[in-house]
């Protein structure tokens, strides 16, 4: 077996690089450094395709092949052209490149791609009077060029599609939200099955999907009908098919998910989606507006959730939404740790109840708030004197070993033990779990949120919509709601 090490990049979302650097950590990743929606390792093939099949935070997982100093499009060209081609690709080898340019000097990162595909090009040409072609999906050969001012890597994309692409969905409500954004929300929380969990506006049900397999500790790429390091020429099959059937891994989940949604379109949706992943067993679903709550499914749990933040939504309900959600949590959810994303201060500043952790995230292209709630009985005061405080944890990982539930591990895949099922369906149980707990780092108040550091002027009412509040028709048909004005379907990722 080959078991030379290599440096190896894993890309994965803003505000997220804690989480994916531990999940790398357990897997065996040596010199692990983050970076800005990076981090950086060392491992050897094993490894490369393990991060591949189970991490949940990652985009894609890079092997960096060659670097160079460049200053323009021409030096690229170059510097590229000077790299011996034949190494990796033949004139029947299809390729196609993915350009990232952070650089006053390369600001057009399609231009760069050009000149780039035109060096390999030549390349071939001059040796052989044949180039290979160009195939923007399905190549054989994925190149990834990353440009940081004048310092150029270029790297090998082991994964092809972006990891976020799991291959359980069948369907989706508009805009949901990201698979891997998901998972990262989770393990935030330093949930990993120890107690039950809901999501009462789950929409197209990824925050439970993707709870359940964190949980049963099912690697999220075994879904997958394939990696791009399976069209390379040094690809161990054999290799790759033992992790695939490895369940050493697995865990049994005790506890239960719930989610619910006030469209039944929605509900349907995640039906198939839950099925698709294989996880329906853990997972009850029921049409429901959060308004309506009045008991919690389970005495003690954890509340995640991803609530509309105004694109589509009309103005008499976002507010008023909010003020829902803490009123339901304060009555309702006595006992639970309540972890919600949000956009607006203005939407937050309704829930009404004091925040023990913020941590940024990026929602897409939007600049969002993780915020956590210790939902407790009376007031605060009472709460502290009783010997108890918020928790002020930010930014690291405690350790997972502590109060967990016990677990037992479960043949998968039907306990057939060495028969792979085919690529795309989902074997039951499997997984990883990372050993430790995410907490939030520090808040730095934006601009957006306190201007030149002085407390914001409170809006209220038509003032407040017009500030935070962009509007479209609702994304459903008012036969799909049960008999409540709200028509979100909630687990969309917004869009500015």
């Amino acid at each position: 077996m080959n078991t030379e090490k290599f440096e190896i990049v894993a890309k994965t979302f803003q505000g997220l690089e804690d989480v994916l650097a531990e999940e790398i950590r357990q897997l065996g990743g040596e010199n692990v450094e983050t970076g800005r929606r990076m981090v950086s390792f060392t491992g050897d093939k094993t490894l490369l395709y393990k991060t591949n099949l189970a991490c949940r935070t990652a985009l894609r997982i890079l092997k960096p092949i060659y670097k160079f100093e460049a200053s323009n499009p021409d030096e690229v060209y170059d510097k590229m052209k000077a790299f011996p081609w034949e190494t990796l690709l033949s004139t029947e080898t299809t390729f196609s490149i993915d350009s990232v340019t952070y650089s006053d000097s390369f600001k057009h990162s399609k231009f760069v791609t050009y000149r780039a595909k035109d060096a390999i090009a030549d390349y071939f040409v001059e040796k052989t009077g044949k180039r290979p072609s160009v195939r923007l999906n399905g190549a054989e050969m994925v190149l990834n060029l990353h440009i940081s001012h004048m310092s150029c890597t270029l790297s090998l994309d082991s994964s092809g599609e972006s990891l976020h692409k799991r291959g359980y969905r069948v369907g989706q409500t508009e805009a949901p939200i990201n698979e891997v954004l998901a998972a990262g929300m989770i393990l935030k929380t330093g949930w990993h099955g120890e107690k039950d969990l809901i999501d009462p506006m789950c929409g197209s049900g990824t925050i439970l999907i993707e709870a359940a397999l964190i949980a049963t500790n099912t690697y999220p790429g075994i879904f997958r009908k394939n990696f791009a390091f399976e069209r390379w020429k040094d690809f161990d099959e054999e290799l790759f098919e033992s992790l695939y059937n490895d369940d050493s891994h697995e865990r049994e989940f005790t506890h239960r998910i719930y989610g619910s949604d006030i469209s039944p379109r929605a509900i349907d949706i995640a039906t198939q989606n839950i099925k698709s992943a294989g996880v329906s067993k853990y997972i009850d679903l029921k049409i429901m507006p959060f308004q309506r709550y009045e008991t919690a499914p389970s005495p003690e749990g954890i509340l995640i959730t991803n609530p509309p933040y105004g694109e589509r939504i009309s103005s008499s309900d976002l507010l008023g939404l909010y003020e829902s959600i803490g009123n339901r949590l304060k009555h309702v959810f006595k006992g639970y740790d309540a972890w919600i994303i949000s956009y607006h201060k203005e939407c937050f500043d309704r829930i009404g109840l004091k925040p023990s952790v913020k941590i940024d995230l990026m929602n897409g292209a939007l600049e969002c708030e993780y915020r956590k709630y210790e939902i407790f009985d009376g007031r605060y005061k009472e709460f502290k004197g009783e010997g108890h405080n918020l928790d002020k944890r930010h930014g690291s990982f405690r350790s997972a070993t502590r109060n967990q539930s016990p677990y037992h591990r479960r043949n998968s895949y039907g306990g057939r033990r060495g028969e792979r099922p085919e690529r795309g369906e989902r074997p039951e149980g499997s997984a990883f779990r990372p050993s430790g707990r995410p907490q939030g780092k520090p808040f730095n108040p934006r601009d957006r949120f306190k201007p030149d550091g002085e407390k914001p002027h409170r809006l209220h009412g038509d003032e407040a919509f017009n500030k935070f509040v962009t509007f479209k028709r609702p994304s459903i048909k008012p036969n799909d709601e049960v008999a409540n004005p709200h028509k979100e379907e909630n687990d969309n990722q917004d869009k500015p």
